[in-house]
């Protein structure tokens, strides 16, 4: 499935036009495979090359993210992923509350940066409830002049709040259960 992110009108971005997400959860019982691409790249500000671990924070720069809840659920569960190689994994009991760390796998993080477009693939198994879920797609851009945006399927009124219930814009059904 292809979907396209919407620049929240507060947060324009100057030079950056487009974000998609391409997410397949049909390989592996409970595998996700993701691919974030922006165009055009050559004014994206990516963080430092880092190792490969859970690491908060890294909404700060450019981060892309993944939310997840149970379709008529209060309790949620977001992933991010930045192309520093470094990601974190949290589950909350509502909205920005009950955080806590969420136990995960680490994900496959790939970069692939081919000007004029930018790719940022993941492959994860979350442990996610295996339930029809309501699932919203984000991204913080930062460009070099310093400009950050926010990217999501959908955006509440006001501020960006990727944790918003506007921004759990698709659902996806509960998976085979074979």
């Amino acid at each position: 499935m292809l979907h396209q992110l919407v620049c929240h009108s507060d947060t324009p971005a100057k030079f950056i036009d487009k974000v998609v997400v391409q997410l397949d959860t049909t390989g592996a019982p409970g595998a996700w495979r993701f691919e974030y691409h922006v165009t055009p790249s050559d004014q994206l500000l990516l963080p430092a090359m880092a190792r490969p671990e859970r690491t908060d924070g890294l909404w700060k720069s450019t981060c892309f993210e993944l939310f997840a809840k149970p379709v008529g659920g209060d309790a949620y569960f977001e992933f991010n992923f930045s192309p520093s190689f470094q990601w974190a994994a949290y589950a909350f009991d509502g909205y920005r509350s009950g955080m806590r760390e969420l136990a995960a796998e680490d994900p496959e993080i790939a970069v692939t940066p081919k000007p004029p477009h930018f790719f940022l693939a993941v492959e994860a198994m979350p442990l996610l409830p295996r339930v029809a879920m309501q699932i919203g797609l984000s991204a913080v851009i930062e460009e070099v002049d310093g400009t950050k945006s926010y990217w999501a399927l959908g955006h509440p009124p006001g501020q960006p709040d990727f944790h918003h219930p506007d921004c759990f814009a698709l659902e996806l059904p509960a998976p085979d259960a074979t």
